[in-house]
């Protein structure tokens, strides 16, 4: 949805009406501009500028990224504008008419729900297991395997680090004490599965659709854990089961503070297009009202390799290495085409401590400027927050092979071509497991960077640290340079 005519808001989260219209392009624009004036203006105003929002923010958020990274003052400035301009280009419609997203999270309302309860069966897992082709993963081969990731740059050595910490402390997986409230239980990379086998108390969101709380009821029984409903019915029934954020947010934040802390609250909530930076938004304001209420709240997202990142100089310097050590990078775009085989980190960025950084940029265009402002907002929150004394978990995950991406012909067929390239796409199983596994280091380990007493150079590190971004941080040429021979090689590979 670019734009709509103003006809009326629906119930719910929509964009700020300008001009009669309500259009997400526009409200990507401002927001990325806004996020950015104050550290460079030039750019902002260019942001501003497009007459191509679709095919020009690739650029302009590698622009914003890039601006970040010149220094640690930066790249919080940028987020805590950016939150700022989608705050105020969102709103939200309800019985008392329109009105800001945050003011409407704020507002008191009575909780309609009933707390429903699943309770698990299960015993909790002695050690690490991960679930890889079609075998599992323990022990020793579990430790080969993460050194075999490393070896091949699927992951970072501090990824393998942390995953070979959890495989040795099997008392990490005891979460008994731990409450985690899940935004999109259902998800097919979030971490359900594990809180509930490891014993977690769980506070499952979802919508209000009979499969996902088949699945999720299914899930709950099997682990060892309790997770907690929001139901019409007191008793768990599927059918009467889940809320829709985007139309009950107050709501559904009423009956989440009803628990109570301590708990960490985990973002991994999806929808298409214009909807995702709607429930994004939505999200946002839902955990910063949490937390001015509360306080002892944690924060978790996973973010996607298919954006862009500031890496360290460590990583271009292997990644440069690589390049030299295989075909010229000249020699292959001469006998290809000029926009293809595009060396990876041609260029770098100091910041004020004179590190390097290296921009990752591989943001896919079929995914769009919605997904890219979505995840975004997500990065630029878990940065704050972590400056604001949060436990924050956020996680590189690694391409893997979801419903919502084997849905997308194009998108399908780049996860087949891209292993000849060197990435490794994840079955979901095994990102799960593996994600999962980072997510207890974060809450369990006290070296982990999630936890705010340990010191960062620069708040992109929250980012770097533990990344399993399946070996594009690391591709001698860029992700989008090789993106059509994946896609003609996927077409093949049906």
């Amino acid at each position: 949805m670019a734009s709509v005519p103003d006809n009326g808001p629906a119930p719910g989260v929509q964009f700020v009406s300008r001009d009669g219209r309500r259009s997400s392009q526009s409200a990507g624009k401002t927001v990325f501009a806004d996020a950015v004036r104050s550290v460079d203006p030039d750019l902002a105003q260019r942001i501003e500028g497009s007459k191509n929002w679709r095919k020009d923010y690739i650029e302009s958020v590698r622009a914003v990224v890039a601006a970040g990274a010149t220094s640690g003052k930066n790249a919080l400035r940028i987020a805590s504008d950016g939150l700022h301009a989608i705050h105020s280009n969102l709103s939200f419609v309800g019985d008392d008419g329109e009105v800001g997203l945050r003011d409407a999270l704020r507002t008191e309302t009575s909780q309609p729900y009933e707390t429903a309860t699943i309770q698990g069966e299960g015993e909790r897992p002695p050690e690490l297991s991960v679930p890889y082709r079609d075998r599992l993963l323990r022990g020793g081969e579990l430790h080969a395997q993460i050194a075999r990731w490393r070896d091949a740059g699927v992951l970072e050595p501090s990824c393998a680090d942390a995953l070979d910490a959890v495989a040795d402390e099997p008392r990490w997986l005891d979460l008994s004490d731990v409450t985690f409230v899940i935004l999109g239980a259902a998800s097919e990379m979030g971490p359900l599965e594990m809180l509930c086998r490891c014993g977690a108390t769980v506070v499952a969101i979802d919508l209000p659709r009979k499969h996902l709380w088949d699945h999720i009821a299914a899930i709950a029984r099997r682990g060892s854990g309790t997770v907690h409903v929001p139901s019409r019915t007191s008793d768990f029934d599927p059918s009467t089961a889940g809320v829709d954020l985007l139309t009950e947010g107050p709501t559904v934040r009423a009956w989440i503070s009803s628990f109570g802390a301590p708990f960490t609250i985990g973002n991994y909530v999806y929808a298409d297009g214009a909807d995702f930076v709607r429930i994004a938004g939505l999200v946002d304001a839902l955990i910063v009202d949490l937390v001015e209420r509360h306080r002892d709240v944690g924060i978790a997202y996973l973010a996607t390799p298919t954006d862009v990142f500031a890496v360290p100089g460590d990583v271009v310097d292997a990644t440069i290495a690589r390049r030299r050590s295989g075909i010229g990078a000249k020699t292959l775009r001469t006998i290809s085409a000029s926009n293809l085989y595009e060396p990876n980190y041609a260029t770098t960025v100091s910041d004020e401590n004179g590190e390097r950084w290296g921009i990752s940029d591989a943001l896919v265009p079929i995914q769009g400027a919605n997904y890219a402002l979505a995840k975004s907002l997500q990065k630029w929150r878990a940065m704050l927050a972590r400056e604001e004394g949060l436990v924050t978990s956020a996680n590189v995950a690694p391409s893997t092979r979801t419903r919502s991406v084997t849905k997308n012909r194009l998108l399908a067929a780049a996860y087949r071509g891209a292993p000849a390239f060197g990435v490794e796409i994840f079955e979901p199983e095994t990102s799960r497991a593996l994600t999962s596994a980072l997510l207890i280091h974060d809450l369990r380990s006290p070296t982990s960077v999630a936890r705010p007493d340990v010191p960062l150079e620069h708040p992109y590190e929250l980012f770097a640290n533990g990344a399993l971004h399946g070996g594009i941080w690391r591709l001698p040429h860029t992700a989008r340079s090789i993106l059509p021979l994946g896609l003609a090689l996927g077409m093949v590979r049906r």
